[in-house]
């Protein structure tokens, strides 16, 4: 074998096995999500629509939140690939990422209390929006502990050790499951608190995420020498701008992602009840498959960022390309599998058999249809962004993520909603159209980032 294909080979090993417990990670953090929609399920295609329409809201403030936090992966990989007896420059990082996810949430949660008079700005059902403001107000209390696993996870992801993060997330699942059995349903001497139990569930298992993690990087032997909570309120100003200069742009264009799918729920809110329960359905699923490429683009940007910070050209394309061909690999897998048995993939959601659904599945099935389409574009987006955050390129594609999103994807998807009469499939529709433009956009700038040597030996970039 030459020695080519020899660093080949051996960048394909270290990104899978990076790679497989940050996509088990995602995937559990997921299922907690489809657990939640399991038993909300049981209550009824209303309370199903009004959880979507919550769900959406704080996701929307969340995800903004969790792309601030998760900047301090790719600065904890460029730190310990330029150095890796960098604990004191980690430890700060770390600290500094807490402080972040404490700032980010105190504003959010605030406008979450609000969450019903903003479903009704949005012209939202009446009916919905005030199901769904009782499950907001628990639910919003979820975001501090979830914003703090997401730094500390980052922290053990860069050191290239996610396993624990792994363990902690499912042993949150059947925490989480227990948690709303009991509280929505009202089981072991609890009130059935139905949708506001389902909020309070979340939020004590995002509690438990965090400590579970404190607890590991605090005891474990490899993390212990960090000391990552000694002098935790003493501030480090200059990282915190870095931290925020790198981050805001991350979180910019991943609220541009999620906010274009709120913005396909709230559109496809005004269809009805049927039509945003199919949606409801439908993205979860899509999302489960998304976790995946996800993962291993998170594995991107640490690999990358070893790469970056310790000067080497060759080993950047090298990582960047190996988790490309992962990702993609496995989303025509998830493709055809939602061509060929959306049914079987439904059934987990919905009573198949209860002529009550019949209509949320008919929709569910058209919209996993077109699902389907954009697996691989979906995929190639999130991994290019993935391997340009390891390069500490995140302002251009934010760029790309509000174009492609914003000005392309949902003027289509409501052109075809609505002007050619398609409903919830033509808003699918241009959801599919905007990531096409991302993902061809990102891929365009790795291909110059990587190919044209805009690095120098040091891992410092020559422009953006």
């Amino acid at each position: 074998m030459s020695p080519n294909a020899h660093a080949w080979k051996r960048e394909l090993s270290a990104t899978f096995h990076l790679s497989l417990p940050l996509v088990l990670t995602n995937l559990a953090q997921m299922a907690m999500t489809t657990t939640d929609l399991i038993f909300i399920g049981r209550l009824g295609p209303q309370a199903l629509a009004a959880s979507t329409l919550g769900v959406n809201l704080y996701n929307a403030f969340a995800l903004f939140a969790l792309g601030l936090v998760t900047a301090t992966a790719p600065m904890i990989a460029r730190e310990t690939g330029a150095r890796p007896d960098a604990l004191g420059e980690v430890r700060r990082t770390v600290h500094q990422g807490l402080w972040s996810a404490v700032a980010i949430s105190i504003p959010a949660c605030l406008a979450l209390w609000q969450g019903e008079r903003l479903l009704l700005a949005l012209r939202q059902p009446p009916e919905l929006a005030a199901l769904a403001a009782p499950y907001l107000h628990a639910l919003l209390w979820a975001m501090p502990g979830f914003l703090g696993y997401l730094v500390l996870r980052s922290f053990v992801a860069a050191l290239q050790r996610p396993r624990m993060a792994l363990i902690a997330a499912l042993a949150s699942i059947a925490f989480n499951a227990l948690a709303n059995w009991i509280l929505i349903f009202g089981k072991l001497g609890f009130p059935a608190m139905g949708l506001f139990g389902a909020g309070l569930a979340s939020a004590i298992a995002s509690l438990f995420l965090f400590l579970s993690m404190a607890v590991v990087v605090t005891v474990d032997r490899g993390f212990r020498r960090y000391r990552l909570f000694r002098q935790l309120w003493r501030p480090d100003w200059q990282r915190l701008r870095a931290l925020w200069k790198l981050g805001v742009p991350i979180a910019i264009a991943t609220a541009f992602e999620v906010t274009i799918f709120n913005a396909a729920a709230f559109l496809i809110g005004w269809m009805g009840a049927a039509e945003l329960a199919a949606h409801a359905v439908a993205l979860q699923l899509a999302s489960i498959s998304f976790m995946v490429p996800y993962g291993i683009a998170q594995a991107a940007t640490v690999r990358v960022g070893h790469a970056y910070g310790a000067g080497k050209l060759a080993d950047i394309g090298r990582a960047g390309w190996t988790a490309f061909a992962l990702g993609i690999a496995f989303m025509a897998m998830s493709a055809l599998g939602m061509i060929l048995i959306p049914r079987v993939f439904i059934a987990a959601f919905l009573d198949l058999n209860d002529p009550a659904n019949a209509q949320v599945i008919s929709i569910a099935v058209s919209l996993l249809a077109v699902a389907a389409l954009f697996q691989i574009v979906d995929g190639g987006q999130v991994l290019g962004a993935g391997m340009l955050r390891g390069l500490h390129d995140t302002r251009i594609p934010m760029l790309f993520a509000g174009v492609g999103y914003w000005c392309i994807g949902l003027p289509s998807g409501a052109a075809l909603a609505f002007w050619a009469g398609w409903g919830a499939v033509g808003v699918w529709s241009g959801l599919a159209i905007g990531l096409s433009a991302v993902s061809v956009l990102v891929i365009q700038r790795w291909v110059r980032r990587s190919h044209l040597g805009l690095l120098d030996g040091a891992g410092r970039s020559h422009g953006t």
